[in-house]
């Protein structure tokens, strides 16, 4: 069903995906090795209001050095950790590109979530990044798999 000016209605798993996405404080960072394996660790999070992801990394860290040499990465948010079964609950994979970032009011969304980040922000080593979405695939239980375009999954 469109909306009153004919686009397209977001999708119920657009929004379950963006509340997902904002309920999450921390997801699994997915990079590419310059050996071309990929490499996965665990990074906080927080959004803008559009509900963008913004990361704070290290240089020191691995997937910071990856994704210096490769801006393309994953983002896996898991929604599953208090189900008995976890294969029933929602999960959702975003693909984009990791963009550095210096805006201020990031930090401020970035820290409302993340307070103790204020101990290390200034450290000459550390760095804002917004992943610019290209897609995302969530899966919101059994049967409930969709992959959704970066309008439908932003605000």
């Amino acid at each position: 069903m469109n909306n009153i000016d004919n686009t397209p209605a977001p999708s119920v798993s657009g929004a379950a995906a963006r509340r997902l996405i904002r309920s999450c404080d921390r997801a699994v960072l997915a990079t590419h090795r310059t050996d071309g394996w990929p490499y996965a660790s665990l990074v906080l999070t927080a959004t803008t209001h559009a509900g963008v992801p913004l990361l704070l990394a290290s240089d020191l860290a691995e997937h910071t050095c990856n994704l210096r040499a490769d801006d393309r990465v994953s983002l896996l948010y898991d929604g599953t950790g208090a189900l008995e079964n976890p294969l029933t609950g929602a999960r959702v994979s975003l693909q984009g590109r990791a963009v550095p970032l210096k805006s201020p009011h990031s930090r401020f969304r970035f820290f409302s979530r993340h307070g103790s980040a204020r101990d290390y922000v200034d450290f000459d080593d550390f760095n804002f990044f917004e992943i610019d979405v290209g897609a995302a695939h969530i899966i919101a239980g059994f049967g409930r798999i969709e992959w959704l375009s970066a309008n439908d999954t932003l605000a």
